[in-house]
């Protein structure tokens, strides 16, 4: 059976598999291990996470939320 941990930091975040006596990271879509704790809605509606949403935290930072760790298990609405 393989357990998967996930590590939800308020800058980056990042995730690994243990199976069979190891743990591994799981590389991100790019290949890395870190992927920015950042989430974006694009003009269809689908939220889009990591270093994408990140950039649109410039072009479109208010579809984009960043430090939302902080926010969690509150009543802020984000």
């Amino acid at each position: 059976m393989a357990i998967v941990g996930i590590d939800l930091g308020t800058t980056n975040s990042l995730a690994a598999v243990y199976k069979d006596g190891r743990a591994q990271l799981v590389p991100n879509q790019f290949g890395e291990f870190l992927t920015p704790s950042v989430a974006s809605v694009d003009k269809d509606g689908r939220v889009v996470v990591g270093r994408i949403a990140q950039e649109r935290l410039v072009t479109q930072p208010q579809d984009t939320i960043a430090r939302f760790k902080r926010k969690m298990g509150t009543d802020a609405v984000l």
